[in-house]
């Protein structure tokens, strides 16, 4: 592999660490204030939040969110969907948590026509459903569109993350997520997910296969292994003082949120610089309006700002790298649901592993770039992305005549 190829992989995780690192400035907050929230302990009831080093909770994610989404104009509910403590079956209880207290799952529905067909929608690493509130109005109109947060972030249950195996991880999200679909009785539905959203979608979809009716991967991680692109470049970095510490942050399970929850009340102003960075000055499309920057930030802070839990999901998942210790282009052949990749035409998410990976697929693969897009393609250019996800989905969608069956404009097939 080359250095610029390993670059590019390993941005991802960087990237998406960074987003949660500014974001997770935000991080700062939640670990020793989200914690007694949570629980709604005395402390958390007396202590005024102005005075907390980390001024956040559970409480005050769910008004973030509310915030955010005040600027959608379809109707919705949200709800906490009661997942159990543990899947049927299983002797531990999320899984080494010493407490059996049912978990939830934060979850948004919104209006839809009768007889649309589902979406979920499942957001990515440091992430949670309200990155996608450009689009929620769009796809509504289409679809019965429903946002979760995964176990362990945003305004769901955030349980004590004592996974020790990569197989225990994987567990940790695909039986929280069937759980949640049997509380909410569904089948049939269109799987949506971005980053490592998408690599928990796809982990899904192989497991479940019977449930989903298209799979839509969004700059997808987890495709290549490390053994499967070997780089000199990244054998010698390694080899260094820095690629030395590095390593042994990452084994050690040190996330860029535990770094910046010790920022404490300096984290909001911290994820403010990197949300007007990253969406503003550096974006590759459509600019946040201040209104959404603002609230964006807001959101992102608290999100990330509380208790860690699955974040802590990434050295089980990933090695040094960002590469996937379970790649999924090994279980491509397996693979048993039509996909849709899409991917911002200027994402550092490489799409050629998606390639390889259709050669081995024996169901319908499609690869589709939006132009002025990054990894976060959707909030770049909403529009463009909306066409990718109608297009997608053109033969579950009806009433719309011959839109979207012919490929859209603008758009690029890979």
């Amino acid at each position: 592999m080359s250095r610029a190829a390993v670059a590019t992989t390993t941005r991802m995780a960087a990237e998406e660490m960074r987003r949660a690192s500014a974001s997770a400035a935000a991080a700062a907050t939640a670990e020793a204030s989200a914690a007694p929230a949570q629980a709604g302990s005395r402390w958390a009831r007396v202590w005024p939040t102005a005075l907390r080093w980390i001024p956040t909770s559970t409480d005050r994610i769910i008004a973030a969110e509310k915030r955010l989404l005040s600027i959608v104009k379809t109707g919705y509910v949200q709800e906490q969907v009661n997942i159990g403590s543990a899947p049927p079956g299983s002797k531990v209880r999320w899984f080494r948590s010493a407490s059996d207290e049912p978990r939830f799952i934060n979850t948004v529905t919104f209006d839809s026509k009768e007889n649309a067909p589902t979406l979920v929608m499942v957001h990515g690493y440091g992430a949670s459903q309200g990155f996608f509130f450009r689009n929620f109005d769009a796809l509504a109109n289409r679809f019965r569109v429903i946002a979760i947060d995964q176990l362990g972030w945003g305004g769901s249950s955030r349980p004590d993350f004592t996974c020790k195996s990569t197989e225990e991880t994987e567990a940790w999200f695909i039986d929280s997520f069937e759980e949640w679909r049997k509380a909410k009785n569904l089948s049939n539905f269109i799987l949506l997910g971005h980053s490592f959203g998408g690599y928990v979608a796809a982990k899904y979809a192989l497991k479940h296969p019977e449930h989903v009716q298209h799979l839509i991967l969004v700059g997808p991680a987890g495709f290549s292994s490390e053994t499967e692109h070997s780089s000199e470049w990244l054998t010698k970095f390694r080899a260094t003082w820095k690629g030395m510490l590095i390593n042994h942050l990452w084994e050690s399970n040190f996330t860029p949120q535990k770094f910046v929850r010790g920022l404490g009340p300096w984290g909001p102003g911290l994820v403010q610089r990197y949300t007007t960075a990253r969406f503003g000055s550096h974006s590759t499309g459509e600019l946040l309006t201040d209104q959404e920057s603002a609230l964006l930030t807001d959101y992102i802070y608290h999100t990330l700002a509380a208790k860690a839990s699955g974040e802590l999901c990434l050295k089980y998942i990933f090695s040094f790298g960002a590469f996937a210790r379970k790649p999924l282009l090994q279980c491509a052949s397996d693979w048993k649901v039509p996909t849709t990749f899409i991917y911002g035409q200027q994402d550092w998410m490489n799409y050629q592993g998606a390639q390889q990976a259709r050669k081995d697929m024996k169901v319908p693969c499609e690869i589709i770039q939006v132009p002025q897009g990054g990894h976060f393609v959707f909030i770049d250019n909403p529009s463009g992305f909306h066409s990718a996800v109608f297009y997608a989905c053109r033969n579950l969608l009806t009433g719309d005549g011959a839109e979207g069956l012919t490929f859209p404009d603008g758009l690029i097939s890979a």
